[in-house]
């Protein structure tokens, strides 16, 4: 994706997918979301108020309203500089991308845990 071309700080890959990839900066203390052609850098509090907001989003019944004039959602986490204007598949695409992400940390999370208990 485009961010490794652009960071001189070293960035761990959390996950990744077709759509984009979550990368973790530990130097920064932060996170950078790459999806939409777009790499944007969000403090711990915003990425996951952004997934909290994302989550919120019910797909079957944005899909299914006809009320709707479109199918479009902006999603634009609160005390974060960046909004997301995206369709139904874009917002599903990006779902799948941070409930991945959340999984890997939490499983990272569990693994350091269970490490440090084995060498205490």
């Amino acid at each position: 994706m485009i961010l490794k071309e652009k960071r001189n700080t070293i960035l761990e890959e959390v996950f990744r997918t077709e759509a984009g990839c979550v990368y973790q900066s530990d130097v920064e203390n932060c996170f950078y979301v790459d999806f939409g052609g777009r790499a944007i850098k969000f403090s711990i509090l915003c990425f996951f108020r952004l997934k909290t907001l994302v989550d919120k989003v019910n797909l079957p019944d944005m899909a299914a309203c006809p009320e709707r004039s479109s199918d479009i959602e902006i999603i634009s986490p609160c005390a974060c500089e960046h909004c997301y204007v995206l369709t139904l598949a874009e917002i599903a695409a990006l779902k799948e991308l941070l409930a991945g992400a959340k999984v890997m940390l939490e499983l990272n999370s569990i693994l350091k845990e269970r490490l440090c208990r084995l060498v205490k």
